[in-house]
């Protein structure tokens, strides 16, 4: 019985959920996309620099 008053509840509070439209879902994908790929970038040239300077202080 507890099942069923749970899921109940659930397909009613999915009622009132305020769902994305399509082109907001799409908009806002692309943005964490883009912000991923930049942080990636930018911790993949810092990950880059760190690496060449440490070759070159044990290269000493």
């Amino acid at each position: 019985m507890k099942i069923k008053t749970f899921l109940k509840e659930s397909r009613e509070e999915l009622q009132h959920v305020n769902w994305p439209t399509r082109n907001e879902a799409i908009r806002l994908t692309t943005i964490v996309i883009g912000i991923s790929v930049g942080l990636a970038a930018f911790l993949g040239l810092f990950d880059y620099g760190f690496s060449a300077l440490l070759k070159v202080l044990i290269a000493r």
